[in-house]
C-alpha cells in the first residue's frame, strides 16, 4: 500500500458533513461543476488496495440531479493513475460510448497533507457477475475495429497503468518493437521486485530476441498490415459490469494503449480470471477474426498472455512466483516450437513438483 494512502484515507473521512454520508468531497472536485452545485450526499463506495473510491450524488444549479464515481490516490504515482485512467477512459467513451461512463474530469485535491489526485466519471449502478459474452465481444470488438490511432502508430499520448504499474507506451510504428519494449519494462521490474531468477533470465533473453520478432514479423509478411487498435489493456471480469437500469455491460479501470488488437484477449487465456471462460475468446472471435497468418492465433495469444502474467506478478507479489513460472512455461513453449536452445544449452524446464500454488480465484484488489 502506498504511504500516503492511509492520510488520504483518513482525511476523507466526514465527521459530521453537512450532507449525508461519510465521504468528505474537496474542494477541488466540487469546483469542477458550476458554481452553485450542491452536494446531496457523498458515501465510501467499493474496495481497492491502490484507491479511495466514493460515490457522490449532486444538485446542480438547474435542480437537476447527476451521480458520479470518485476515485483518488496520493502522491506523483496518484497523478500518473488517475490521469492515465481519465485519458484511457475518455478515449474509450469517444470510440464507443454505449462501452463506457462517461469520464467527467480528473484534478488535484486542495488538500495538501498528503497532496492526491482524483477521477471522476458518471455513475452507473452495476450488477456483480460475468458480462453476457455476446454484449460485451460485440462491442468490444466494435472498438476494435473502429478506432483509430491519433498518430497510425502502436502506443498512447500519456502514461496509463495496468493496476498500479505505469506502462511503456511511447508512440511506434513497428509492433514488434513496440510490444518488446513493453514486455521488457514488466520483466526488468519483476527481477527488481521479485528478485532474479537466472533460469528465467536466460529464457526471456531467447524469447525476445527469436520468437517475438518470428511470431510478430509474420503478422506484416507479403503484404499484410496489422492496424492499432485502441484496447482496454486490462479487462478481466472485475473490470466490467452490467447496468441495473438496461442491462448494458460497461467496462471501466482501463489500461488503454493502440496495439493489435489480438492483445486485449491475451489476458483472457489467464486462468486465474475467470473471463478465461472459452466461451468469451471464442465469442470475441466470431466478432473480430484472427490476423494471418491464422494458424498461429493460438501461439499468438499465449505469448500476449505473458506480458499479461508478468505484469500480474509485479502487481501482486505474493503471487509473483506463481505466475512468473506460468510465463516460464509459456515462454519455453513458445522457444521449443520456434527457436530451440541448442541441445544441451537450456536451462531446465520446471518439473511439477516445484510449482507454486496460486488460487483458480483470485483478489485482483490485493498486493
Amino acid at each position: 500500500m502506498d504511504r500516503g494512502l492511509p492520510l488520504l484515507i483518513e482525511s476523507s473521512r466526514a465527521a459530521s458533513p453537512p450532507y449525508e454520508g461519510d465521504f468528505r468531497i474537496d474542494d477541488s472536485v466540487l469546483a469542477k461543476f458550476p458554481e452553485g452545485t450542491t452536494v446531496i450526499s457523498a458515501d465510501s463506495f467499493g474496495t481497492s488496495a491502490w484507491t479511495v473510491t466514493a460515490r457522490l450524488h449532486l444538485k446542480l444549479p438547474d435542480e437537476s440531479e447527476e451521480r458520479y464515481f470518485l476515485k483518488s490516490a496520493p502522491g506523483d504515482h496518484g497523478r500518473i493513475l488517475m490521469e492515465g485512467e481519465f485519458n484511457a477512459m475518455s478515449e474509450i467513451y469517444k470510440w464507443a460510448p454505449d462501452l463506457a461512463p462517461k469520464p467527467h474530469s480528473w484534478g488535484k485535491y486542495a488538500l495538501e497533507n498528503p497532496d492526491a489526485y482524483f477521477f471522476l466519471c458518471q455513475y452507473i449502478d452495476m450488477i456483480n457477475g460475468m458480462p453476457n459474452p455476446h454484449q460485451l465481444c460485440s462491442k468490444l470488438a466494435r472498438l476494435h475495429r473502429k478506432s483509430q490511432s491519433p498518430t497510425g502508430q502502436f502506443g498512447f499520448h500519456i502514461t496509463t497503468c495496468q493496476g498500479r504499474i505505469p506502462q511503456s507506451l511511447a508512440w511506434e510504428s513497428n509492433w514488434t518493437v513496440f510490444f518488446i519494449r513493453l514486455l521488457q519494462h514488466v520483466i526488468d521490474l519483476d527481477f527488481e521486485l521479485n528478485g532474479y531468477w537466472e533460469e528465467l533470465d536466460i529464457v526471456e533473453k531467447q524469447f525476445i530476441a527469436h520468437v517475438i520478432p518470428r511470431l510478430l514479423d509474420a503478422l506484416v509478411k507479403d503484404g499484410r498490415t496489422i492496424k492499432p487498435s485502441l484496447i482496454h489493456g486490462d479487462l478481466w471480469e472485475g473490470n466490467s459490469g452490467t447496468s441495473y437500469e438496461d442491462n448494458k455491460v460497461y467496462i471501466f479501470d482501463a489500461a488503454s494503449f493502440y496495439a493489435h488488437h489480438e492483445m486485449e484477449v491475451g489476458d483472457w487465456r489467464c486462468y486465474y480470471n475467470k473471463i478465461s471462460n472459452k466461451i468469451y475468446t471464442r465469442t470475441y472471435l466470431r466478432h473480430h477474426r484472427p490476423s494471418e497468418p491464422r494458424d498461429e492465433w493460438e501461439d499468438r495469444n499465449r505469448l500476449y498472455s505473458i506480458y499479461f502474467n508478468t505484469i500480474y506478478s509485479v502487481n501482486h507479489l505474493s503471487s509473483g512466483t506463481a505466475v512468473r513460472q506460468l510465463a516460464y512455461e509459456d515462454m519455453y513453449y513458445l522457444i521449443d516450437k520456434y527457436a530451440p536452445f541448442p541441445e544441451g544449452e537450456g536451462p531446465p524446464k520446471l518439473d511439477k513438483s516445484e510449482m507454486a500454488s496460486l488460487s483458480a480465484e483470485r483478489d485482483h484488489t490485493a498486493d
